[in-house]
């Protein structure tokens, strides 16, 4: 852990150090974690934002896609001048902008099976921005394997979903993302939910709570989402918590 902070640090930090919860360490500990964003749309852009500014020392970003001008609607990192170019390039120079001594790898290739577990192996927490159910499947099923933290979230319409995932962990209290959604109809595996339209400020609402929940994990703080489901209707301003158990036929995490 970090020593000491600089009086510039102290002084960037402030408003989180006062926090009882976080204070001088919390904050120490924070400028020492990783964490790696997988997608740079809609959820992965707010994600990115308030970790960078919250202090977070090093991330990794992964997308292959470039900018489309129908991005622009929710994905705030990225503006006109943006289109027709990597995402993570624009999200790299963006986020370094915000905060100069944040440390950032890109990854521009696909995230495979083949891939996906050499490269979370490097960091703390894992962020799933992904939009389709096949990726989830898969970051989950990596983190399972490899006892990371996985925060997932999912966006539909006017709709944003959450979840904190330690499926490794045995207790019947500690789903996997397969437990919760372990059957999929081929068909719909690679569905995207943007299929289905998306309210912009979702998307900022969603990866905002989840750059929250990524650091109550890093610091041991709070109550997790660990066997929860989060459901935000803003449609109708409604709320609900669903929780889960651990499924003792889930292939993945039993």
């Amino acid at each position: 852990m970090l020593k000491t902070l600089s009086e510039k640090d102290i002084q960037r930090y402030a408003r989180q150090i006062i926090l009882k919860n976080i204070g001088l360490d919390g904050q120490k500990k924070l400028l020492m974690s990783k964490v790696f964003i997988l997608g740079m749309g809609g959820l992965g852009s707010p994600v990115s934002m308030y970790l960078t500014s919250a202090g977070i020392g090093y991330l990794g970003i992964a997308d292959f896609d470039k900018v489309e001008l129908s991005n622009l609607q929710r994905q705030v990192l990225f503006d006109q001048k943006s289109i027709n170019k990597p995402k993570v390039d624009i999200a790299k120079k963006k986020l370094l902008l915000m905060n100069p001594k944040l440390k950032i790898n890109v990854y521009k290739n696909k995230i495979t099976k083949e891939n996906v577990g050499k490269i979370i192996k490097k960091y703390d927490v894992i962020v799933d921005g992904s939009d389709n159910f096949e990726t989830k499947y898969l970051i989950n099923d990596s983190c399972v394997k490899n006892k990371k933290t996985l925060i997932s979230a999912a966006l539909r319409g006017f709709e944003a979903q959450i979840t904190t995932i330690k499926g490794w962990v045995k207790s019947k209290n500690n789903p996997c993302y397969r437990c919760m959604f372990p059957k999929i109809n081929q068909d719909n595996q690679n569905e995207n939910y943007q299929d289905c339209g998306i309210m912009g400020g979702i998307a900022g609402i969603a990866g905002s709570l989840q750059s929250v929940e990524v650091i109550k994990d890093i610091l041991g703080i709070g109550k997790n989402l660990v066997g929860k489901l989060i459901i935000l209707d803003l449609l109708l301003n409604r709320f609900k918590e669903i929780s889960f158990k651990k499924n003792k036929k889930c292939p993945i995490c039993n």
